[in-house]
């Protein structure tokens, strides 16, 4: 916090190290004037009236570190704070909610049209990435630390079944709001476009052009405006994922949820270990005295069922009118009377022979009937038809059947190559998905946020489908 320091200041503090007690002051001004050639230093003469005609001889200086010198301390400072050589960071749930606010604040002034001054946008646009890195980072450390080969052997120890609650409720508690509060940070990312963007990074670049400097900043403007693309970028990146792989923001979901599921093992693991050591003595002495204890031989059988179970049942096999009451006892219930057969292959049930339906005029009226229904479908499609296209966003209203048959064309076109679906009504139809424009498709029974889409429609032979067209 100091800018420059002078040598007296300096000399002293050295000699107060019990080391450099005899330091001396041309040893001093060698040291420091080397370290002014290293660029560690930047020396500054002072020119303040001299006190002493010593002092006015002398050419007396005031020294300023560089910030090569300043970065490289700062690293010191972090590397001393290391605990040991493990990772460690944290999963902050409030992190979430602070990205959260931050790109709601920033998505209610693109709204308004950017009325603020580009001071408060530099302040929305640093309270957005500042919250994003301490995401990223401290998220990061945490599951290497939770990877790591000294954690991982620490769960395998019986210390480990002290803080399972603790790691388990805090890993749930996190899962639990980063679902709420993730979904709401990827829509708005979705409705924070490029295009709106576009005003806000020109008043980011004049924000930064407004400070007064001696360099030329004219050919700095498009490096500043790549830097504010490609940041953005990264943090769709990291929400959204890329079409070339899942996002970060799943990938960390799946190894919480690993966490999870592999302390679970450890524990159920330490528990079978313990119950595997632990003696059962003092268990099959007091079943010998509760035996020893019976008057009769039939007595001890019946003892022997409750303690043991049937000994030659093989099989268990329930019963339709069984209940399922916890309390209710075996002998409350009905018997049930089952029929055993010959365990033999040659068994067979007694048949007696009969005649045989036909039921050709059913199938047919089962057939006749699906026609109709299939035309009746078709005929409300063509309804929505215009040249041939049905586009969801030129569309006020949609029965509910119309929303599940175009939902279900949009399901199986994901799955196809080129986008293609054949229909039952003899149609070839094109899906594409406009991701970037989003709609509501309005129904009788609510309301559904998606993607705009374009179905084009085809007959089987190549024909363009116009609306009214007889299938």
């Amino acid at each position: 916090m100091r800018d420059f320091i002078a040598t007296e200041e300096i000399l002293e503090y050295m000699r107060s190290i019990p080391v450099f007690t005899d330091y001396q002051e041309d040893q001093l001004h060698q040291h420091l004037a080397q370290l002014v050639k290293w660029n560690n230093l930047i020396a500054r003469q002072d020119m303040t009236s001299a006190k002493t005609v010593e002092e006015y001889k002398k050419k007396r200086f005031r020294y300023q570190s560089t910030p090569y010198t300043i970065e490289i301390e700062r690293m010191l400072v972090v590397l001393e704070k290391k605990v040991g050589d493990s990772f460690q960071g944290s999963l902050e749930r409030s992190q979430f909610d602070r990205l959260l606010q931050a790109l709601t604040v920033l998505q209610k002034e693109l709204d308004t049209d950017l009325k603020e001054n580009p001071e408060e946008y530099m302040r929305m646009w640093e309270d957005v990435f500042r919250y994003f890195q301490t995401i990223r980072t401290s998220t990061a450390d945490y599951i290497a630390y939770i990877n790591s080969e000294q954690t991982d052997q620490r769960m395998q120890t019986e210390a480990f079944l002290v803080y399972k609650n603790q790691f388990t409720t805090y890993l749930r508690d996190f899962i639990v709001s980063l679902q709420k509060t993730s979904l709401q940070i990827v829509q708005r990312l979705h409705e924070l476009t490029p295009q709106k963007l576009s005003l806000f990074f020109k008043n980011l670049i004049e924000h930064r052009k407004a400070i007064p400097r001696l360099e030329d900043v004219s050919s700095s403007t498009e490096e500043w405006r790549r830097e504010y693309e490609e940041y953005w970028a990264s943090l769709r990146q990291w929400f959204l994922g890329s079409s070339n792989g899942q996002s970060e923001l799943e990938i960390l979901q799946s190894q919480t949820n690993e966490m999870i599921r592999r302390m679970t093992r450890y524990v159920q693991r330490i528990g079978e270990r313990q119950q595997h050591f632990r003696s059962r003595k003092n268990d099959y002495l007091h079943l010998a005295r509760w035996f020893a204890g019976c008057t009769s031989l039939d007595e001890a059988h019946k003892f022997s069922s409750v303690v043991f179970g049937a000994m030659t049942i093989q099989h268990l096999q329930i019963g339709e009118d069984t209940t399922d009451n916890l309390h209710s006892d075996t002998w409350d219930e009905k018997p049930v009377m089952l029929t055993i057969k010959p365990r033999t292959n040659r068994y067979r049930e007694r048949t007696k022979p009969g005649s045989m339906t036909s039921n050709e005029e059913k199938k047919k009226r089962q057939r006749q009937e699906y026609l109709e229904e299939r035309q009746k479908e078709r005929a409300l499609i063509d309804q929505y038809m215009t040249e041939g296209m049905i586009q969801l966003s030129q569309l006020t209203k949609v029965e509910p059947f119309i929303r599940k048959v175009l939902l279900g064309w949009i399901g199986k076109s994901m799955a196809s190559k080129d986008g293609k679906v054949k229909t039952d009504y003899g149609l070839s139809v094109k899906v594409t998905i406009d991701r970037e424009n989003y709609i509501l498709l309005e129904s009788d029974d609510g309301r559904l946020k998606m993607p705009d889409a374009l179905f084009e429609f085809k007959e089987e032979g190549g024909g363009t489908v116009e609306a009214g067209a007889k299938s």
